[in-house]
């Protein structure tokens, strides 16, 4: 009787926006599976949209504030942040190709272009949101303290522009580096330039931050990968030496790439952001 009456105060007071996004997300899902032919190009920014939402007011029913509470304007941000960095990863898999998409050829290129940015769009807030949800559970997680000097930071910059060179160079014996080369690149750069970069935590030994998109891209990936299965068009892989044991297409092991990613997403926006308007995040800070 306790636990019911605690559930429904708990019903009537999550925010509007989760009830907007579960509503999307209830829709959405099973058109998305269903419907014969070409669908997931109109459904996947409304479904996505909806688990942003949804989880956004998680955040507000477990902190008091959220990315859409704070600012509008810098959720909006969001979306136009994460065309700019998913496109990258795509330019990267030109060169890789560990995955593709199927029903690409139903598009030209211009109506593909258009399709799949609203469809990019999606996946920085989805990371930002789910971050800072999985951060309400953490308490302080201690590690390595990493601080910026000048020697860190030049060791983190050549690192990456040597696993760069070499996924371009041998991409099939170096394509894990997609995951993680970006990351040692942008984040010197963020904190020589002063902006947001997660050595303001590892400083301190406070790991939380980094678990925090760690665990939260982990679990978007398990949403993307299942939304996916059963889509049309939607996208499949190809990846050397673990291409073994799906998890609806991706490959079990392909599933650590999701780990490093969202670090990669974190240094991308905050680069951005910071040469847009010096703005610093604190979407994934753990209280």
């Amino acid at each position: 009787m306790n636990n019911t009456i605690t559930s429904e105060r708990t019903a009537r007071r999550l925010p509007i926006q989760s009830w907007i996004g579960l509503l999307l997300i209830a829709v959405c899902w099973p058109l998305n599976w269903l419907l014969p032919g070409l669908r997931t190009h109109l459904l996947f920014f409304p479904l996505w949209l909806g688990y942003i939402l949804t989880v956004d007011g998680l955040v507000m029913l477990r902190k008091g504030t959220s990315q859409w509470t704070r600012s509008r304007a810098r959720f909006v941000g969001l979306f136009f942040a994460s065309v700019l960095a998913w496109w990258l990863f795509e330019a990267l898999n030109e060169r890789a190709q560990n995955w593709r998409y199927i029903g690409r050829e139903n598009f030209t290129a211009p109506q593909f272009f258009v399709l799949a940015t609203f469809s990019f769009s999606t996946v920085t807030p989805a990371v930002f949101e789910t971050a800072e949800l999985v951060s309400t559970f953490l308490h302080r997680v201690r590690g390595p303290v990493i601080r910026p000097t000048r020697p860190t930071l030049v060791a983190f910059f050549v690192a990456g522009w040597l696993m760069l060179a070499l996924l371009l160079a041998w991409p099939r014996y170096f394509f894990p580096f997609m995951w993680l080369a970006v990351f040692f690149i942008l984040e010197p750069i963020n904190a020589a330039l002063g902006f947001s970069s997660l050595s303001r935590w590892t400083r301190d030994g406070n790991w939380g931050p980094v678990v925090a998109l760690w665990l939260g891209t982990l679990t978007c990936g398990f949403f993307w990968e299942m939304w996916n299965f059963f889509s049309f068009p939607k996208w499949t892989y190809t990846i050397p030496f673990v291409d073994f044991l799906r998890i609806f297409e991706m490959p079990a092991l392909g599933y650590g790439g999701y780990l490093p990613f969202g670090i990669e997403v974190y240094a991308l926006y905050n680069l951005i952001t910071g040469v847009l308007r010096n703005v610093r995040s604190d979407y994934v800070q753990v209280d």
